[in-house]
């Protein structure tokens, strides 16, 4: 159930970009984030910080997509955010000296070299990702279609499922890497 709200103005942005192209479903995007917070507010009592930035630029990005009718906006949203997450780890690990990934796994108990090891891990896989999403929608894109559709088709392909494949991807390869700390804590 988890997954399916995390993910959901993700998938309806898809479906929406499907039925209706990119300004729609980019107006779906905004929509399907607010129901998300309001979802998390009065469901579970807690909205996470993740989620309000999420909104916020979801919000300024799509907004301007929407009220210049410009599509770059939207297309800058994921790099943005990636790089901001990214930021916002590195910052509290070195200017803070506070290891967020750990904040984030309150059941988990790791040593803090392992804790810095995965919060230096999950700033290179959003820069990363940052970066892919910059290349997939302004460079790559461009040059490998004929068309302004075609080059958002790609892009809107990438950033649903070649985002959620790389992100369970790297989250699978942390569990793993976590699993033999798990092993040794149990022993």
């Amino acid at each position: 159930m988890q997954f399916l709200v995390d993910y959901l103005p993700l998938i309806l942005f898809f479906v929406a970009f499907k039925w209706q192209g990119i300004y729609f479903a980019t107006a779906v995007a905004i929509a399907a984030s607010v129901v998300q917070i309001l979802y998390l507010h009065f469901r579970r009592g807690k909205v996470g910080v993740v989620n309000w930035l999420s909104l916020a630029i979801i919000v300024v990005f799509g907004g301007a997509t929407l009220l210049l009718q410009d599509e770059q906006f939207i297309k800058w949203k994921p790099t943005v955010l990636y790089g901001l997450f990214g930021t916002i780890l590195a910052v509290g690990r070195i200017g803070f000296g506070r290891n967020l990934i750990a904040s984030l796994m309150p059941g988990i108990s790791l040593p803090d070299a392992v804790f810095n090891r995965l919060t230096w891990a999950w700033v290179a896989f959003f820069a990363f990702m940052a970066v892919a999403n910059w290349y997939v929608a302004f460079q790559y894109a461009p040059g490998a279609c004929g068309t302004p559709e075609c080059a958002t088709a790609l892009w809107v392909n990438f950033k649903v499922w070649g985002g959620m494949g790389l992100f369970l991807l790297f989250a699978l390869a942390q569990g793993i890497a976590l699993s033999r700390y798990a092993r040794e804590e149990a022993s």
